[in-house]
């Protein structure tokens, strides 16, 4: 079944559906082929150069790479843009962050992958929230708010003995938003800190 694709329908198909970060389910959404012809499909493509491997059983076409906030979250789900990536995205810190770093329920995992470098960080289900949906080039992502981004980084940084965040603009974050997120983590020591870095 897989020899009735060829590289010119698979191309411009999956292109025309804006599918450029795909898998052999992507695939079974446009063809239909099984999913071994479909994981055949890659393999072959993979080889041939056609197609990369953006993970395990992901894969994208090297001349038309999707947006990287987009890769972001499907690289790791579920998952949200948050941290220092988001900080910087809103304007709350003044450097460029170039790690994109992201946050989720399962564990903690990294990628290098497409020339960037992923990070994803795990926290507790109930603090999984206080994000939206935003776009880069026509495709759709998720990225915490700038205040649930603030509350996760010093979560982070609590849990790691570092120092707080020094450097902000504070009239980026509301504090009662702020303090409505810290309370999720159930952590006294985290809405102190917290109360202390926007007073």
């Amino acid at each position: 079944m897989a020899k009735l694709v060829n590289w010119h329908d698979f191309e411009m198909k999956m292109k025309e559906k804006q599918l450029l970060l795909f898998s052999a389910f992507d695939i079974r959404k446009v063809f239909p082929v099984s999913n071994i012809a479909a994981t055949f499909l890659l393999y072959r493509y993979a080889r041939k150069g056609f197609i990369t491997r953006a993970k395990r059983g992901l894969y994208v076409f090297p001349d038309n790479l999707p947006p990287d906030l987009y890769v972001a979250n499907k690289l790791y789900e579920p998952s949200y843009i948050s941290l220092e990536f988001a900080l910087s995205y809103h304007r709350v810190i003044p450097e460029n962050v170039y790690e994109i770093t992201s946050v989720t329920p399962k564990t903690t995992q990294k990628f290098e992958t497409l020339g960037k470098s992923y990070s994803y960080h795990r926290i507790i289900k109930k603090a999984f929230t206080g994000y939206a949906v935003q776009k880069q080039k026509g495709f759709s992502f998720v990225i915490a708010d700038a205040e649930k981004a603030f509350v996760d980084t010093l979560y982070f940084r609590l849990r790691s003995k570092r120092k707080p965040i020094s450097r902000f603009n504070k009239d980026k974050i509301n504090l009662p938003r702020a303090l409505r997120y810290a309370a999720l983590f159930r952590n006294p020591k985290l809405i102190g800190i917290l109360k202390t870095t926007l007073r």
